[in-house]
């Protein structure tokens, strides 16, 4: 079964939203002092929260359009690429060449994940 295009496209979507959904959290984490209601009514982490709950509507509506785990799942390792771009663009988190190898190595395995050979 070849997984569709679609589906391939609704977890690099939810990658994007995983990482997306981390800097929220980690900008709602400075701004949230106090007891359980700082973080329950924090706007930045409940914009976490729904990007979460993002990723989740897209990975069962790649999985209903007939996309197979082993090849989707790898995928959505890229929200690892995104979030150490985005740490160093936002935050400026720097990068070294081990950490550029580290996301070689990700795009590799991904492709090996999802490479059917014939």
């Amino acid at each position: 079964m070849k997984t569709p295009l679609e589906s391939i496209l609704c977890f690099v979507l939810a990658s994007g939203l995983g990482a997306a959904g981390q800097f929220f959290y980690k900008s709602g984490a400075w701004r949230a002092n106090g007891g359980a209601a700082a973080y329950l009514l924090n706007p930045r982490l409940l914009a976490g929260v729904a990007c979460y709950m993002g990723v989740m509507v897209l990975f069962i509506t790649a999985f209903k359009r007939g996309g197979a785990l082993s090849v989707l799942y790898p995928i959505y390792a890229s929200t690892f690429i995104f979030s150490a771009i985005g740490a160093w663009l936002l935050y400026d988190e720097p990068l070294c060449p081990a950490n550029f190898a580290g996301m070689a190595l990700l795009v590799a395995g991904m492709f090996l994940m999802g490479w059917k050979p014939l």
